[in-house]
């Protein structure tokens, strides 16, 4: 594992410092919860105070600082997610995609804290989850949210704090509280042709 100067890590698997595994790190520019069932590409980086779940994480991305990523969530290749961002369990996100600072993805429609038997209130351990895709080359501006069970499409554009409500498009830009959208990535653009 190389360890970076700022507190940030890469590794090819979480498993490969027990330091990092499974327990809260501490020390100056550490502070990272990552558990043991985490798998990590190699020459990715995590920054500080992130906490990772049973996800999985390609090569080569980039985990910003105050970060969340819950279980069962993957993340592909050259990925980069800015800093305070929250991804719970069922979201996949696909290779060269762009999250941006505090984008907030959703898992449960209609989410409670207890339901009532008898008009005792009880813990919800389950609930409905709802699988969110972004695919390969998307990007999510800063502040937005995605609602549950959307799909954003390949080479997608989502404005900053946008709320994504519905499926988006491939190579669609979408703004706004609901999210419209409100333009094409061009064609001619060097990205969308070596997607």
């Amino acid at each position: 594992m190389k360890r970076y100067l700022n507190g940030g890590i890469s590794a090819r698997t979480a498993g490969q410092n027990p330091a990092s595994v499974g327990e809260r790190m501490t020390g100056p520019g550490k502070n990272q919860v990552i558990g043991t069932d985490v798998q990590i590409g190699e020459d990715t980086v995590v920054w500080h105070f992130v906490n990772l779940f049973g996800c999985t994480i390609g090569s080569h991305c980039k985990i910003g600082s105050y970060c969340e990523i819950g279980k069962g969530v993957v993340v592909g290749d050259y990925v980069k997610i800015e800093a305070k961002a929250y991804i719970p369990s069922g979201v996949t996100i696909e290779d060269y995609a762009f999250i941006g600072p505090g984008v907030i993805f959703t898992n449960d429609r209609y989410p409670r804290s207890a339901r009532f038997e008898d008009g005792v209130p009880c813990l919800i351990g389950e609930f409905d989850l709802k699988r969110t895709a972004v695919r390969k080359g998307a990007s999510i501006g800063a502040g937005s949210v995605i609602l549950p069970g959307v799909t954003i499409g390949k080479g997608a554009l989502i404005g900053a704090g946008s709320v994504v409500c519905k499926d988006v498009p491939d190579y669609a830009i979408v703004t706004g509280r609901a999210g419209k959208i409100t333009g094409v990535v061009p064609d001619e653009d060097q990205y969308r042709e070596n997607l």
